[in-house]
């Protein structure tokens, strides 16, 4: 079964309806913008982090059309300086490669390693849109089956101010 395919199998066993947009290659969030036009979700931006020991990992969510300090979230970590994680710590991890991650990526994670940072402004959305483990497609849900789907993977999560 490949990722995506165990994603939507999740997805129906928690019984979280999504809408699904194919679309061509869009590993980056310029080139998915021309795909989304006239979808009502806030499409999100997904950045994944490692601490630089390499032994913690963190998965930040914000509005695509933000910029993150990241420099806020290295000083309430005190962990010293992030970086990003490489491809083989996405496929460890969350099941993906470059330009594909995404939360639903958490279903790999099986140890729930990843610490997941959400900035608090996407609380007020009421429909989030995110790649299905593939770059090839994004779905969306409603914020509150977002967090019902959060909450099923156990990884740990915190609503904090992320962006500039």
């Amino acid at each position: 079964m490949n990722g995506h395919d165990k994603l939507y199998q999740l997805l129906a066993e928690l019984n979280i309806r999504f809408e699904y947009l194919e679309h061509p290659p869009a590993p980056t969030v310029e080139i998915a913008k021309q795909y989304w036009a006239g979808h009502d979700a806030k499409h999100c931006k997904n950045l994944f982090f490692r601490n630089h020991k390499g032994n913690q990992h963190y998965l930040v969510i914000l509005d695509c059309d933000c910029d993150m300090d990241i420099h806020r979230i290295e000083k309430r970590l005190c962990q010293g300086k992030l970086s990003f994680a490489s491809e083989q710590r996405m496929l460890k991890y969350l099941g993906v490669t470059p330009g594909s991650v995404t939360p639903f990526g958490l279903i790999y994670d099986e140890e729930h390693h990843v610490h997941v940072f959400l900035d608090e402004n996407l609380q007020h959305a009421e429909r989030l849109s995110f790649h299905p483990c593939v770059n090839t497609a994004s779905i969306t849900v409603t914020k509150d089956d977002f967090i019902r789907f959060m909450d099923h993977t156990q990884n740990r999560y915190e609503w904090i101010n992320v962006i500039n």
